[in-house]
């Protein structure tokens, strides 16, 4: 499922929402791929989409809200410790 925030048409935001149970969180939405465009960025859009991703998966009962993001993006970590995210392990990739 994606989401989305358009300002007078204009696409601004977007991300995609993956639903699964997952054996360490339970029934769980993982966030994946979020983008606000530049020039929105640092005026809350952030925090208002994610208060929309807590409360949709909230109403339809899931557990935990889970994402990966990159080791050198520090914006975002900041921004998910403060909205309650915990770092629980590394991601690892190997391409063929």
């Amino acid at each position: 499922m994606c989401r989305y925030i358009y300002d007078n048409g204009t696409l601004i935001g977007i991300c995609g929402l993956w639903f699964c149970t997952r054996h360490y969180s339970g029934k769980s939405v993982e966030v994946d791929h979020v983008y606000i465009e530049g020039a929105y960025r640092d005026k809350g859009l952030g925090k208002e989409f994610f208060k929309w991703i807590f409360s949709y998966a909230k109403e339809k009962s899931y557990e935990s809200v889970e994402l990966n993001t990159y080791v050198s993006n520090h914006a975002s970590h900041k921004f998910y410790y403060n909205e309650g995210f915990k770092i629980l392990g590394y991601h690892f990739l190997k391409k063929l």
